[in-house]
């Protein structure tokens, strides 16, 4: 069993920064792919980044790339997303999930462990 949990979401002004964080536990997760994915009011969820499990390949959604960087440090079993730039369209609550049996991201029907999202609000 892997517990997920994130933190550090809030409400942000629109140009301003936000650093969300994932702390997975239960399980050799510097092992595992490990990915954020967001859901916006009203709208189904979305990929935003991947990393894999060393932290050498990174994935990110067209609308993000330039503006957010995905990072982990596995002696703490943490994964972050540094989220710069910040839009109105980012609000969202974001959610953080884990690929047990891949340590590279292979899509969202790989992960196998989520957690309960974090929101951030993004005002214009």
């Amino acid at each position: 069993q892997v517990q997920v949990v994130e933190s550090g979401g809030g409400l942000v002004q629109a140009g301003g920064s936000l650093r969300v964080s994932c702390a997975a536990s239960g399980h050799t997760v510097s092992t595992a792919a490990m990915a954020w994915f967001r859901q916006a009011p009203g709208k189904e969820r979305e990929f935003v980044a991947a990393i894999n499990w060393s932290g050498s390949v990174t994935y990110y959604v067209d609308s993000v790339k330039g503006r957010f960087t995905i990072s982990r440090d596995n002696a703490k079993n943490t994964i972050y997303l540094q989220m710069n730039s910040l839009k109105p369209e980012d609000t969202a609550v974001y959610y953080c999930a884990v690929d047990t049996s891949s340590g590279d991201y292979i899509g969202p029907n790989g992960m196998d462990y989520w957690g309960k999202g974090t929101l951030v609000t993004v005002s214009s």
